[in-house]
């Protein structure tokens, strides 16, 4: 149809946009079952640095998503792949619970510093060390830097206050791999549709719908530059737009 963009997928982002913690977003199931239903690929993108593909994948499937391994993109694979093409050995400053996303990965002497959403790891020693590094000439690594993340119990610190705090201390300016950058969504596809983080998608050439769930706040939609396609009040929405008028 005339002044319809051919949509070759949609990238939905998880946290905040399907799910808060072990909570799904109200309809978000039935919503994304609409959505496989239509002739686009489906593919999902998380900067989430809290636990591994495999412990996030439980999780969705335990909140009965329809969601396979392989459709999903995380920051963590995108800070691997750095890692293995540029050789590093990575003092690893991420939860635990994801460490297994960087199985064989060579850690011993650390020549890099990787840096995600580590609460257990953020004290002064261990910053301390990292700062120590970069001074030394280490890159610094960031997962990515959000500034806060949506929990149960409210909004809580991201990566980004930490990584911010280690490029200053340091004088120098931090890789980041994970969203928003253009490069981690390049990685994943060229043209689409992204629901929720929409300012590096659109700037890799994508319509972007943000979502009024998660770590949303009133007026965010005026701080993106281009601003969004279109805001949604959640996920379903946003499904029934693209649905009615991309497809």
């Amino acid at each position: 149809m005339a002044g319809r963009r051919l949509l070759k997928a949609v990238l939905i982002d998880l946290s905040g946009t399907l799910h808060i913690e072990d909570t799904a977003v109200p309809g978000a199931q039935e919503a994304l079952t609409r959505l496989r239903q239509a002739s686009v690929a489906v593919k999902f993108v998380t900067n989430t640095t809290k636990e591994s593909k495999r412990n996030l994948l439980e999780r969705l499937q335990r909140l009965s998503f329809d969601v396979q391994e392989n459709e999903i993109f995380t920051s963590l694979t995108a800070a691997r792949s750095l890692l293995e093409q540029k050789q590093h050995r990575p003092l690893l400053l991420v939860d635990d619970s994801a460490l297994e996303d960087f199985t064989g990965i060579d850690t011993s002497e650390p020549n890099a510093v990787v840096i995600g959403l580590a609460p257990e790891h953020f004290n002064y020693q261990t910053m301390n060390k990292a700062f120590r590094m970069i001074l030394d000439g280490a890159p610094l690594i960031a997962i990515h830097k959000a500034r806060y993340y949506k929990r149960k119990d409210g909004l809580a610190l991201g990566p980004g206050p930490f990584v911010t705090g280690l490029e200053y201390a340091t004088d120098c300016k931090a890789t980041v791999v994970g969203k928003p950058e253009e490069t981690f969504f390049t990685q994943v596809f060229t043209f689409g549709c992204c629901i929720y983080d929409v300012g590096g998608a659109q700037n890799a050439g994508m319509l972007g719908i943000l979502v009024k769930t998660g770590k949303y706040r009133e007026g965010d939609e005026n701080k993106i530059s281009p601003p969004p396609h279109l805001t949604c009040n959640s996920f379903p929405d946003a499904v029934e737009h693209i649905l009615q008028n991309l497809l």
